[in-house]
Protein backbone atom coordinates (compact mmCIF):
# COMPACT_ATOMS: atom_id res chain seq x y z
CA UNK A 1 0.00 0.00 0.00
CA UNK A 2 1.29 3.19 -1.14
CA UNK A 3 0.89 6.09 1.56
CA UNK A 4 0.18 9.55 0.65
CA UNK A 5 0.91 11.84 3.53
CA UNK A 6 -1.90 14.95 3.72
CA UNK A 7 -0.60 16.99 6.31
CA UNK A 8 1.25 19.94 4.32
CA UNK A 9 -2.35 21.53 2.77
CA UNK A 10 -2.86 25.16 2.77
CA UNK A 11 -6.39 24.46 3.79
CA UNK A 12 -5.13 24.28 6.91
CA UNK A 13 -4.80 27.17 9.16
CA UNK A 14 -1.37 26.58 10.71
CA UNK A 15 -0.15 25.46 7.25
CA UNK A 16 -1.13 28.68 5.48
CA UNK A 17 0.17 30.93 7.97
CA UNK A 18 3.46 28.92 7.96
CA UNK A 19 3.95 28.94 3.94
CA UNK A 20 2.77 32.52 4.42
CA UNK A 21 5.42 33.52 6.59
CA UNK A 22 8.32 31.18 5.28
CA UNK A 23 8.46 29.19 8.10
CA UNK A 24 10.70 26.17 7.07
CA UNK A 25 10.82 24.66 10.35
CA UNK A 26 7.12 24.26 10.93
CA UNK A 27 6.99 22.57 7.29
CA UNK A 28 9.89 20.61 7.69
CA UNK A 29 8.44 19.13 11.21
CA UNK A 30 5.05 18.07 9.22
CA UNK A 31 7.25 16.17 6.23
CA UNK A 32 9.44 14.57 9.14
CA UNK A 33 6.86 13.17 11.36
CA UNK A 34 5.10 11.80 8.36
CA UNK A 35 8.26 10.26 6.73
CA UNK A 36 9.01 8.90 10.16
CA UNK A 37 5.09 7.53 10.14
CA UNK A 38 5.48 5.35 7.05
CA UNK A 39 4.35 7.65 4.24
CA UNK A 40 6.06 7.02 0.73
CA UNK A 41 5.18 10.81 -0.34
CA UNK A 42 4.48 13.63 1.15
CA UNK A 43 1.86 15.80 -0.42
CA UNK A 44 2.00 19.31 -0.85
CA UNK A 45 -0.66 21.71 -1.90
CA UNK A 46 -0.96 25.61 -1.44
CA UNK A 47 -3.98 25.98 -3.49
CA UNK A 48 -5.38 28.79 -0.91
CA UNK A 49 -2.46 31.42 -2.48
CA UNK A 50 -4.16 31.69 -5.55
CA UNK A 51 -1.91 34.38 -7.75
CA UNK A 52 0.93 33.09 -5.07
CA UNK A 53 0.42 29.54 -5.78
CA UNK A 54 3.29 29.19 -8.24
CA UNK A 55 5.74 30.87 -5.74
CA UNK A 56 4.21 29.16 -2.91
CA UNK A 57 4.48 25.26 -4.37
CA UNK A 58 7.96 25.68 -5.27
CA UNK A 59 9.08 26.88 -2.12
CA UNK A 60 7.38 23.99 -0.55
CA UNK A 61 8.84 21.75 -2.39
CA UNK A 62 12.32 22.54 -2.13
CA UNK A 63 11.43 23.03 1.94
CA UNK A 64 10.47 19.69 1.97
CA UNK A 65 13.13 17.99 0.15
CA UNK A 66 15.72 19.27 2.56
CA UNK A 67 14.07 17.72 5.47
CA UNK A 68 13.33 14.03 3.99
CA UNK A 69 14.47 12.14 1.27
CA UNK A 70 11.02 11.52 -0.40
CA UNK A 71 9.61 12.02 -3.43
CA UNK A 72 6.71 14.75 -3.65
CA UNK A 73 2.83 14.63 -4.57
CA UNK A 74 2.29 17.83 -6.44
CA UNK A 75 -1.16 18.79 -5.56
CA UNK A 76 -2.41 21.04 -7.83
CA UNK A 77 -5.07 22.19 -10.91
CA UNK A 78 -2.41 24.91 -11.87
CA UNK A 79 -0.35 23.58 -15.01
CA UNK A 80 1.90 26.81 -15.03
CA UNK A 81 2.69 25.82 -11.03
CA UNK A 82 2.65 22.13 -11.83
CA UNK A 83 5.31 22.88 -14.32
CA UNK A 84 7.50 24.95 -12.36
CA UNK A 85 7.43 22.97 -9.24
CA UNK A 86 8.37 19.81 -11.20
CA UNK A 87 11.60 22.03 -12.36
CA UNK A 88 13.12 21.99 -8.58
CA UNK A 89 11.41 18.53 -7.48
CA UNK A 90 14.15 15.66 -6.64
CA UNK A 91 13.36 12.98 -8.37
CA UNK A 92 10.05 11.39 -9.88
CA UNK A 93 6.99 13.21 -8.25
CA UNK A 94 3.41 11.78 -7.91
CA UNK A 95 1.38 14.77 -10.03
CA UNK A 96 -1.99 15.09 -8.65
CA UNK A 97 -4.20 15.46 -10.78
CA UNK A 98 -6.01 15.73 -14.40
CA UNK A 99 -8.69 14.78 -15.14
CA UNK A 100 -11.67 14.88 -18.32
CA UNK A 101 -12.08 18.19 -17.98
CA UNK A 102 -11.32 19.65 -21.00
CA UNK A 103 -9.00 22.39 -19.91
CA UNK A 104 -7.13 20.73 -17.12
CA UNK A 105 -6.69 17.89 -19.76
CA UNK A 106 -5.27 19.51 -22.89
CA UNK A 107 -2.88 22.27 -20.03
CA UNK A 108 -1.71 19.39 -18.35
CA UNK A 109 -1.41 16.72 -20.71
CA UNK A 110 2.27 18.70 -21.81
CA UNK A 111 3.36 18.70 -18.64
CA UNK A 112 3.22 15.57 -17.26
CA UNK A 113 4.57 14.03 -20.81
CA UNK A 114 7.60 16.67 -20.43
CA UNK A 115 9.17 14.52 -18.02
CA UNK A 116 9.08 11.68 -16.19
CA UNK A 117 6.10 11.52 -13.22
CA UNK A 118 3.65 9.36 -11.96
CA UNK A 119 -0.07 10.68 -12.11
CA UNK A 120 -3.33 10.74 -10.07
CA UNK A 121 -6.34 10.43 -12.83
CA UNK A 122 -9.76 11.64 -11.18
CA UNK A 123 -12.69 10.34 -12.03
CA UNK A 124 -14.15 13.50 -13.32
CA UNK A 125 -16.26 13.82 -16.55
CA UNK A 126 -16.36 17.06 -18.70
CA UNK A 127 -19.71 17.77 -17.90
CA UNK A 128 -21.21 16.44 -14.35
CA UNK A 129 -19.54 14.54 -11.28
CA UNK A 130 -19.70 10.95 -11.52
CA UNK A 131 -22.02 9.44 -9.27
CA UNK A 132 -22.50 5.46 -9.74
CA UNK A 133 -20.01 2.65 -10.01
CA UNK A 134 -20.43 2.94 -14.11
CA UNK A 135 -19.88 6.54 -14.23
CA UNK A 136 -16.32 6.88 -12.37
CA UNK A 137 -15.71 2.97 -14.17
CA UNK A 138 -16.66 4.77 -17.71
CA UNK A 139 -14.48 7.81 -16.72
CA UNK A 140 -11.66 6.12 -15.47
CA UNK A 141 -11.33 3.79 -18.57
CA UNK A 142 -10.80 6.86 -20.74
CA UNK A 143 -8.28 8.40 -18.47
CA UNK A 144 -6.27 5.23 -18.43
CA UNK A 145 -6.36 4.71 -22.45
CA UNK A 146 -5.87 8.53 -23.07
CA UNK A 147 -3.04 8.60 -20.79
CA UNK A 148 -1.11 5.03 -22.17
CA UNK A 149 -1.66 6.34 -25.32
CA UNK A 150 0.46 9.44 -24.77
CA UNK A 151 3.25 6.57 -23.56
CA UNK A 152 2.43 6.42 -20.00
CA UNK A 153 3.03 3.27 -18.44
CA UNK A 154 0.22 1.55 -16.79
CA UNK A 155 2.07 1.26 -13.55
CA UNK A 156 2.38 5.22 -13.35
CA UNK A 157 -1.23 6.22 -13.33
CA UNK A 158 -3.20 6.08 -9.79
CA UNK A 159 -7.21 6.52 -11.13
CA UNK A 160 -8.82 8.05 -8.46
CA UNK A 161 -12.45 7.02 -7.67
CA UNK A 162 -13.78 10.35 -5.72
CA UNK A 163 -14.66 9.71 -2.62
CA UNK A 164 -18.29 11.88 -1.66
CA UNK A 165 -19.60 12.07 1.54
CA UNK A 166 -21.86 9.24 2.87
CA UNK A 167 -23.09 11.66 4.90
CA UNK A 168 -24.65 13.09 1.60
CA UNK A 169 -25.61 9.69 -0.19
CA UNK A 170 -25.18 7.09 1.76
CA UNK A 171 -24.55 4.93 -1.51
CA UNK A 172 -21.29 6.78 -2.06
CA UNK A 173 -18.91 4.46 -0.14
CA UNK A 174 -20.24 0.99 -2.03
CA UNK A 175 -20.13 3.04 -5.32
CA UNK A 176 -16.88 4.04 -4.88
CA UNK A 177 -16.08 0.38 -3.71
CA UNK A 178 -17.37 -1.12 -6.89
CA UNK A 179 -15.28 1.52 -9.24
CA UNK A 180 -11.97 0.67 -7.24
CA UNK A 181 -12.66 -2.96 -7.64
CA UNK A 182 -13.42 -3.10 -11.66
CA UNK A 183 -10.36 -0.56 -12.60
CA UNK A 184 -8.11 -3.06 -10.73
CA UNK A 185 -9.91 -5.78 -12.57
CA UNK A 186 -10.27 -4.15 -16.13
CA UNK A 187 -6.63 -2.56 -16.21
CA UNK A 188 -3.86 -5.08 -14.71
CA UNK A 189 -0.48 -2.51 -13.48
CA UNK A 190 -3.33 0.62 -12.68
CA UNK A 191 -3.03 1.85 -9.31
CA UNK A 192 -6.20 3.05 -7.25
CA UNK A 193 -5.63 6.00 -5.01
CA UNK A 194 -8.32 7.82 -2.84
CA UNK A 195 -8.46 10.77 -0.46
CA UNK A 196 -10.19 8.79 2.27
CA UNK A 197 -10.95 11.23 4.91
CA UNK A 198 -13.68 12.98 1.94
CA UNK A 199 -16.00 9.80 3.07
CA UNK A 200 -16.62 11.09 6.63
CA UNK A 201 -16.75 14.75 6.14
CA UNK A 202 -20.66 15.45 8.24
CA UNK A 203 -20.18 12.96 10.54
CA UNK A 204 -19.19 12.78 14.07
CA UNK A 205 -16.55 10.77 14.91
CA UNK A 206 -14.66 11.15 11.68
CA UNK A 207 -11.94 8.68 12.67
CA UNK A 208 -14.04 5.46 12.92
CA UNK A 209 -15.73 5.98 9.72
CA UNK A 210 -11.66 6.76 8.12
CA UNK A 211 -10.99 3.57 9.29
CA UNK A 212 -13.65 1.11 8.59
CA UNK A 213 -13.99 2.72 4.80
CA UNK A 214 -10.04 2.16 4.74
CA UNK A 215 -10.11 -1.55 5.18
CA UNK A 216 -12.73 -2.04 2.95
CA UNK A 217 -11.16 -0.06 -0.05
CA UNK A 218 -7.70 -2.35 0.69
CA UNK A 219 -10.25 -5.55 0.51
CA UNK A 220 -11.50 -3.76 -3.00
CA UNK A 221 -7.69 -3.64 -4.14
CA UNK A 222 -7.02 -0.28 -3.44
CA UNK A 223 -3.41 0.13 -3.98
CA UNK A 224 -2.30 3.67 -2.81
CA UNK A 225 -4.10 6.23 -0.30
CA UNK A 226 -4.12 10.17 0.85
CA UNK A 227 -4.25 10.19 4.78
CA UNK A 228 -2.46 11.36 7.66
CA UNK A 229 -0.04 8.51 8.23
CA UNK A 230 0.47 10.14 11.92
CA UNK A 231 -2.80 8.84 13.10
CA UNK A 232 -1.55 5.36 14.58
CA UNK A 233 -4.71 3.89 14.91
CA UNK A 234 -5.71 4.07 11.42
CA UNK A 235 -2.11 2.70 10.51
CA UNK A 236 -2.73 0.23 12.49
CA UNK A 237 -5.87 -0.82 10.43
CA UNK A 238 -4.29 -0.38 7.20
CA UNK A 239 -1.22 -2.50 8.37
CA UNK A 240 -3.77 -5.12 10.38
CA UNK A 241 -5.75 -5.58 6.97
CA UNK A 242 -2.31 -6.03 4.80
CA UNK A 243 -1.52 -8.41 7.13
CA UNK A 244 -5.03 -10.02 7.08
CA UNK A 245 -5.32 -10.52 3.18
CA UNK A 246 -1.28 -11.72 2.73
CA UNK A 247 0.54 -8.60 1.74
CA UNK A 248 2.88 -8.48 4.23
CA UNK A 249 5.09 -11.49 4.26
CA UNK A 250 5.43 -12.85 7.60
CA UNK A 251 3.23 -10.26 9.18
CA UNK A 252 7.07 -8.22 9.05
CA UNK A 253 5.52 -4.55 8.17
CA UNK A 254 2.75 -5.02 11.33
CA UNK A 255 5.55 -6.39 13.88
CA UNK A 256 7.87 -3.62 12.84
CA UNK A 257 5.28 -1.39 13.12
CA UNK A 258 4.46 -2.30 16.98
CA UNK A 259 7.74 -2.28 18.09
CA UNK A 260 8.55 1.27 16.85
CA UNK A 261 5.55 2.42 18.43
CA UNK A 262 4.34 3.37 15.16
CA UNK A 263 0.81 2.08 15.79
CA UNK A 264 -1.78 1.51 18.34
CA UNK A 265 -4.90 -0.14 19.24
Amino acid sequence: MIIVGEKINTSRKSVEDAVRNRDAAFIAGLAREQAEAGAHYIDVNAGTFLEEELDCLCWLTETVQKEVALPLCLDSPNAEALSEAMKVHKGEPLVNSISLEEDRLRLLLPVITRQPCSVVALCMARTAMPITTEERVEVGSELVTKLTSEGFPREKIYVDPLIHPVSVNTNMGIAALGAIRRIMDDFPGVNTICGLSNISFGLPERRLTNRNFLALCIGYGLSAVILDPTDRQLMATLLTVQMLLGRDEYCADFIDAYQSGRISA
